[in-house]
C-alpha cells in the first residue's frame, strides 16, 4: 500500500471512529514533502474541514524554532553557549533556588551554586520547571501572585529554580528565557527575528506568534476531552497582544510549514530559500548536550492540561539543543539518535537523520498525552516506516 493510502486510511478511520475531532499530518524527506493530509473538523460540530493547510497552536514545538534562532546568534558570536546568561539578561543572575515553604506558606529560597548559561536553557538543565508538572511551582505562584506562563506576562518568568544550574533535568520555561536572549542581542521582537531569519528563508508563510487574518481563516479550535470521552470546544488562544512572545510555546503554524523546518534539519541547515544554520551547528544541536543527566517522566500537577508524560518508557532519553534524543531504536521504527518533541494540545514531531525522514502531526486536544491522540501519532509514525520498508 502506498504511503498516501496507508496514512489516509489510518487517520481517516480514527476521525470516523471519534478518537479525535480532527487531525493533520505531514511527512518529509530531504528532498521535499512526501505526505500531507487533514481529516475531521477544525471545531467539532462546526463543519469546517481539517484540511492540510489548517493552522494549529503548536505549543512546545515552538522550542526547537527558538533554539534555532539562538544558535544562529551563537554562530555569529553574539551569544555564547557557556557564558553566564546574566551578561545578556541581568535578571538571570538574580534567580534563586526554591528550598521549600515556611509555616506561613511563604517560599524559602537560596542563591544558586553557579550561573545559568544558554546551554542550560536549551537543554532544560538550568533548574526551571513548569507549573503543569510541578506542584511546588504552582504553590509558589499562588503564594506570590505569579501568573501562569500562558498569560505571556513578563512576571510569569519569575518562578524560581528547583536545583542548581547544570545538575539535573526538568522541563520548564528555559526556552522562553532563550527567546528573551535572542531579543536582547538582536534588538527585535522574537517574532520579527524569526520572520527575518527562519520563517522567510524556509518559506514558512503560515507560522507566527500573532495570528494573521489569512491564518485565522484556517484556524482549528482546541478541544477538551472529558471524563466521558466527549469533547468540548474551548475558547482558548495564546494572547495576541502579549508582554512577551513565548519562545517556549507561543507559535501557530501548519504541519506543512513545520515540515519545512524539519526538512532544514534533515538538510543540515539548508533551507528552501537560504541557509539557516551551518552543518556543524545542526550536528551539535542533534547530539546529547546534557552530560550524564537524563530526561525524566513528567508527572502531572494539572490533570486538565496534561496526563503523565513519557515517550518510550524504560528507554533512556537525552537532550540536544533543543530536542529530545532517543538513545535506542524506537518500536515505531525511529532510529536511535533521532530528534523529537511535542506540543501541549497533542501535536508531535520527529526527525530521523539516519533514515532521512521526518514527520509532524497535530490534533487540538487537551490534556496532553491524550489517550487516543498519542497512540494515533505513534501508529502514524509506524505506518511511515512500514511504507519505507
Amino acid at each position: 500500500m502506498s504511503l498516501q493510502n496507508s496514512i489516509d486510511g489510518l487517520l481517516g478511520a480514527a476521525v470516523e471512529a471519534g478518537a479525535v475531532p480532527g487531525v493533520v499530518a505531514a511527512v518529509t524527506d530531504a528532498g521535499g514533502l512526501i505526505y500531507e493530509g487533514g481529516f475531521g473538523e477544525r471545531a467539532l460540530g462546526g463543519g469546517a474541514a481539517m484540511t492540510a493547510d489548517t493552522v494549529v497552536w503548536i505549543a512546545s514545538m515552538t522550542k526547537a524554532v527558538t533554539a534555532t534562532a539562538a544558535m544562529q546568534l551563537v554562530e555569529q558570536g553574539r551569544l555564547e553557549l557557556d557564558a553566564p546568561a546574566k551578561a545578556v539578561i541581568p535578571y538571570l543572575g538574580e534567580v534563586r533556588v526554591l528550598e521549600g515553604f515556611n509555616e506561613a506558606g511563604e517560599p524559602r529560597t537560596r542563591a544558586p551554586q553557579g550561573d545559568i548559561t544558554l546551554r542550560h536553557l536549551l537543554t532544560h538543565t538550568a533548574g526551571f520547571s513548569y507549573e503543569i508538572w510541578n506542584g511546588d511551582i504552582q504553590r509558589y505562584q499562588q503564594a506570590t501572585g505569579t501568573p501562569m506562563i500562558t498569560t505571556c506576562e513578563d512576571a510569569a518568568l519569575t518562578t524560581p529554580l528547583l536545583f542548581d544550574p547544570g545538575t539535573d533535568w526538568d522541563y520548564g520555561i528555559n526556552i522562553d528565557w532563550a527567546g528573551k536572549m535572542v531579543e536582547a542581542v538582536s534588538g527585535q521582537t522574537l517574532g520579527a527575528y524569526l520572520q527575518d531569519n527562519v520563517f522567510g528563508p524556509l518559506g514558512m508563510e503560515s507560522t507566527a506568534f500573532r495570528i494573521t487574518e489569512a491564518m485565522r481563516a484556517r484556524l482549528a479550535r482546541i478541544h477538551q476531552r472529558g471524563a466521558d470521552d466527549a469533547f468540548t470546544v474551548l475558547d482558548l488562544e495564546i494572547p495576541q497582544a502579549p508582554e512577551f512572545e513565548m519562545g517556549g510555546g507561543g507559535l501557530y503554524s501548519t504541519m506543512g510549514d513545520y515540515a519545512r523546518f524539519l526538512r532544514m534539519i534533515l538538510n543540515k541547515g539548508a533551507g528552501e530559500h537560504a541557509r539557516v544554520l551551518e552543518p556543524g551547528t545542526v550536528e551539535m544541536m542533534s547530539r546529547n548536550q546534557m552530560g550524564e543527566a537524563r530526561v525524566k517522566a513528567l508527572q502531572t500537577a494539572a490533570p486538565d492540561l496534561s496526563n503523565d508524560a513519557e515517550f518510550f518508557p524504560g528507554m533512556p532519553k537525552t537532550w540536544g539543543l533543543s530536542f529530545m534524543i532517543n538513545t535506542e531504536p524506537a518500536p515505531t521504527g525511529r532510529s536511535a539518535g533521532s530528534l523529537a518533541w511535542a506540543g501541549l494540545a497533542n501535536s508531535y514531531y520527529w526527525i530521523d537523520p539516519a533514515r532521512g525522514i521526518a514527520g509532524a502531526y497535530a490534533t487540538q486536544i487537551l490534556p496532553f498525552v491524550d489517550k487516543k491522540a498519542l497512540p494515533l501519532f505513534l501508529d502514524f509514525e509506524t505506518a511511515v516506516y512500514d511504507s519505507l520498508n
